[in-house]
């Protein structure tokens, strides 16, 4: 059956324009520079360097960056098919604030953005069927239309036998109340088989730092699959049926900012189960996952915004092998 799918990856959610820093004016002014962003389209964008076939849904404004933002989704290599133009509504901008040690602050523009605008009857179910996994964050269930949208994809998803992946994404500024979003994150839990999760996030939904323990508490009330928990600076863990695999991170002087490193991550390792499947995984096969997974984020953090930039597979394996 696999092999009539038309797409390995298709994702749903938000679409938007990154500002970020990138120097000063001759007046003192920050410079700041139109990234393409959010999340789903640059884990597609990854995917696509890998020599996957992608699809996006989602919604832009019919304005100038919404265009702009149609093209390079498409120049990525992403069919942008169910890429739907709102000509009321403008494309959602963020403004990112880095951070000394690369981190990051988001200043949102949306109330309202394009993005959040897509109406159930916009999607189209026939590239969800046609695609073997389906993707999804939270930032496309803050608001009741999209949250509708997010839903009715992901039981499209789940009636066809498409494995779900879920990010939850959590951007706290967007969310009327951390009640909502806690609310949402679980939604997406009791869905998923494929779960990347920060561990901020963990702490926020488990109330635990401890991530041994907050990785098992989620598995267990959600019978989740394959648990992947990032930890920043500290790499990356996998937790799959009785297996708990840890893989240092590769840390680099270069390193400017952290945008699309999550994305990264994720997409590599959406790549390994669409080349290994998700029955028979073993603890080689997931430490060389993480391995591939952070080295790809850990060159995306040498570079600014992420769609346009996603490193090749001869890149990563570059980077691999300084370190063998």
């Amino acid at each position: 059956m696999e092999g009539t799918k038309s797409y390995d990856v298709t994702a749903l959610g938000e679409l938007l324009i990154d500002f970020t820093e990138n120097g000063t004016s001759a007046q003192g002014n920050p410079i700041l520079e139109a990234n393409p962003g959010g999340a789903p389209c640059n884990v597609l964008a990854m995917l696509n360097k890998l020599g996957k076939k992608t699809a996006f849904i989602g919604k832009v404004g019919n304005d100038n960056f919404g265009r702009m933002l149609a093209e390079e989704v498409k120049k990525s290599g992403t069919d942008v098919t169910n890429l739907v133009f709102d000509d009321h509504v403008h494309t959602t901008l963020a403004f990112v604030h880095t951070k000394p040690d690369g981190d990051r602050d988001f200043s949102f523009y949306r109330n309202p953005g394009a993005d959040m605008m897509l109406k159930k009857e916009e999607v189209m179910e026939e590239l969800i069927k046609n695609s073997r996994i389906f993707h999804f964050g939270t930032l496309s269930s803050t608001h009741e239309g999209v949250r509708e949208a997010t839903r009715y994809a992901i039981d499209v998803a789940k009636q066809n036998g498409v494995l779900v992946s879920f990010d939850p994404n959590l951007r706290e500024p967007l969310w009327d109340s951390l009640a909502d979003a806690k609310r949402e994150i679980e939604y997406g839990l009791s869905k998923c088989d494929i779960l990347k999760i920060s561990d901020n996030e963990v702490e926020f939904m488990t109330g635990t730092a401890d991530y041994e323990k907050g990785a098992a508490m989620l598995r267990e009330s959600y019978g989740i699959p394959l648990v992947f928990v990032t930890l920043g600076k500290e790499g990356s863990r996998a937790y799959y049926k009785g297996l708990a695999v840890e893989v240092q991170p590769f840390l680099q002087e270069g390193t400017i900012e952290t945008t699309g490193a999550g994305d990264t991550f994720e997409a590599c390792a959406l790549n390994y189960i669409l080349e290994h499947g998700l029955e028979e995984l073993t603890e080689e096969g997931l430490k060389n996952l993480l391995t591939f997974a952070n080295a790809g984020a850990s060159i995306i953090t040498t570079r600014r915004g992420a769609l346009r930039v996603m490193p090749s597979e001869e890149e990563i394996r570059g980077l691999i092998a300084q370190r063998a």
